[in-house]
């Protein structure tokens, strides 16, 4: 019982950190593109790495979607889209890294329900 309760708190901290780090990395195209306009420097390379982890949170929702079904997939998903986020627009980032690694460690600890019902069917 207490696998399914981690599974499900994976998976709703994980939309939520997927979504807490979409609107972080809208947030950097957003700064990136509005440099562009005013001619600044390295703007492109904000837009473009705002883009990034657009992609890493889409990956982050897919592996919280997972999180019931396949949790270790689930949490390495989620696990490589936080750092991912993080590396690629740092503090636009942070909210969601931090949402999502916890619903890694909740994916990664409901990971064993399908062998403790196996033993509880031989018993």
């Amino acid at each position: 019982m207490m696998e399914r309760t981690m599974k499900i708190a994976a998976l709703i901290i994980g939309i939520f950190g997927s979504v807490a780090g979409f609107i972080g990395a809208v947030f950097a195209v957003f700064i990136g593109g509005l440099g562009g306009a005013f001619g600044a420097e390295g703007a492109e390379q904000v837009t473009s790495l705002g883009f990034g982890a657009l992609i890493a949170s889409i990956v982050a929702l897919v592996g919280a979607a997972l999180a019931i079904a396949k949790p270790r997939t689930s949490a390495i998903l989620m696990g490589v889209s936080a750092i991912a986020g993080l590396i690629f627009v740092s503090f636009a980032f942070v909210l969601g890294t931090v949402l999502l690694l916890l619903a890694t460690l909740f994916a990664f600890l409901g990971r064993n329900q399908g062998q403790s019902q196996t033993e509880q069917a031989t018993e």
